[in-house]
């Protein structure tokens, strides 16, 4: 989880005009706070329950029947449709269900009950008392409500509270798709979610807390999978986790932000924002959701396109993280131990002592089209081959060598593989120099370490260093170190395919981890393309 960028949530005073929110804000895809900037609606006197609000909203619209959401587990309420329970109940009965609140009693018994199951209400007061008790357990939660709505207007359920309400005016330039009623009898938690559309969320009476975590901390929320029911929720019950079943949940608040909202104030989620909504008692709330200049403009016909490279994106991020971690944890520090050599090799250079090597002498990479020997190599280059020659005789017995048996695990972690590490520790030219004394000295040793020994994360380390050498070479030279390095191979195009098979590997294991972390689903048949 490292290397994620907190984004700076703006609070604001004033608010913007719609160019400045189109250009500053919204462009930037990060949320805002706008303080008191619904005051000067008619909802927010008119509304107010402690000024008779609730009976204000009852004569206006207490005939509309609306959906009551309960469930088992508030004050938290999840996303799944398997956590909770939408009931059709008229909007006044929901309203009397809320006014012991405003009356600051708990005497729930004088007020009308919400039936568990079915469409029906009940209609008889025995009925009515058993249903009463029943949900009791509950507490019920009116959700997107819908005022407004440009794509159904069947789905229409409070239209006449349009009139209290106004767009604000940084929003003046949209097309809205909804307006909608949020509202709580009691302390109530949404599940953590995000949304697919942009969205202004405003305070009209009680105050709310809102969470809220940037797209790219997903993986800290176990997102559920694309093709469930709640795929935009996560799976992690930020109240009580399970750091056994989600460990890196326990990272979330590190990259989480708090903002609270009393009455009068607006914020801005950007899409794709993770956010988690507490709010207080008898909560009166309104959103405006609209669709983002980005998935507007999406092309269909593209759509595989920019899946491709979104993934790719991750992927290549994921990777990176896995080497940035180790540099973070120290894997990348100069080793300083030098193994005593195993096998025939080892009188070929055990009289050199690393003191009477001198300094270290430079070689450009202008000059290395020549053969580089050992005695040559600066006292840490030396020490390095030493331990890669060291570390093949170890795990590869070069005398049976000829049935190409893979014997090194598939690593993909810095800190497990030592060949890594080492490669890992070195600078582009002294790797250079490195690999040329190898090929000079041991060219079996290093045809052993790239066909039995290299890793996937050894060959993603060794063709990154192999790309920082291009960057600081000719052609010319590029092309004359390559010639060098590939000789010492019987099977130059084999050489070749064991390392790209290895790094693509290491691709395939940052894919499968980018589609757990961000799509929320495990992979278990996926191979390598190979050719």
């Amino acid at each position: 989880m490292e290397g994620i960028k907190q984004l700076k949530i703006e609070v604001l005073e004033q608010p913007p005009s719609a160019a400045e929110f189109a250009s500053i804000i919204e462009s930037r895809n990060v949320p805002a706070v706008f303080t008191g900037c619904v005051k000067n609606w008619r909802a927010f006197g008119k509304w107010d329950p402690a000024n008779g609000g609730l009976d204000y909203l009852q004569e206006r619209v207490g005939s509309a029947n609306v959906e009551a959401m309960l469930s088992r587990s508030a004050p938290v309420f999840y996303g799944d449709l398997r956590s909770h329970e939408r009931v059709p109940v008229p909007f006044s009965t929901f309203i009397d269900f809320c006014k012991p609140r405003a009356q600051n009693t708990d005497d729930a018994r004088h007020t009308a009950s919400i039936p568990l199951q079915g469409d029906e209400l009940p209609v008889s007061n025995a009925n009515q008392e058993r249903v009463l008790s029943e949900s009791m357990s509950h507490q019920v939660y009116l959700a997107q409500v819908s005022i407004m709505n440009s794509e159904d207007k069947n789905k229409v359920q409070l239209e006449a509270l349009r009139e209290d309400i106004q767009v604000p005016p940084f929003l003046e330039t949209k097309e809205l798709m909804s307006i909608n009623l949020w509202m709580n009898n009691s302390e109530a938690r949404s599940s953590t979610h995000y949304d697919p559309h942009h969205n202004v969320l405003c305070v009209i009476s009680g105050r709310k807390k809102v969470t809220l975590w940037s797209p790219s901390a997903s993986p800290s929320l176990y997102p559920m999978p694309i093709y469930g029911e709640a795929s935009n929720h996560s799976s992690v019950a930020l109240e009580d986790p399970d750091f056994s079943l989600y460990p890196r949940a326990q990272y979330s608040m590190d990259y989480g932000q708090e903002v609270f909202l009393s009455a009068g104030d607006a914020i801005f989620i950007p899409e794709g924002w993770f956010h988690q909504v507490d709010s207080d008692n008898l909560t009166i709330a309104i959103n405006f959701w609209w669709q983002s200049n980005i998935m507007y403009s999406m092309l269909e016909h593209m759509d595989a396109y920019y899946l491709r490279r979104i993934l790719r994106r991750l992927t290549e991020k994921e990777m990176n993280q896995v080497l940035d971690e180790a540099a973070l944890k120290g894997t990348g520090k100069p080793i300083r131990c030098t193994s005593e050599l195993l096998g025939d090799e080892k009188a070929e250079w055990s009289h050199l002592n690393l003191e009477q090597t001198g300094q270290r002498q430079e070689l450009p990479l202008k000059d290395q089209q020549q053969d580089i020997k050992q005695n040559q190599l600066e006292p840490f280059a030396l020490q390095a081959l030493h331990e890669l020659v060291s570390l093949v005789h170890d795990h590869v017995n070069l005398d049976q060598s000829q049935d190409n048996k893979t014997v090194t695990a598939n690593l993909y972690f810095l800190e497990d593989d030592r060949v890594a590490k080492i490669i890992w520790s070195l600078d582009p030219q002294t790797l250079q120099n490195v690999l040329l004394a190898m090929v000079h000295s041991f060219p079996r040793t290093l045809e052993a370490l790239v066909l039995h020994l290299l890793s996937p994360v050894g060959a993603e380390v060794l063709t990154r260093k192999f790309d920082e050498i291009d960057q600081q070479s000719t052609e010319e030279h590029r092309n004359k170190f390559y010639q060098k390095f590939y000789s010492a191979f019987d099977d130059q195009f084999g050489a070749m395919d064991a390392i790209l098979n290895q790094k693509e590997s290491f691709a395939l294991q940052a894919f499968k981890e980018t589609l757990e972390k961000y799509i929320g689903v495990v992979p278990n048949s996926l191979k390598p393309s190979v050719g």
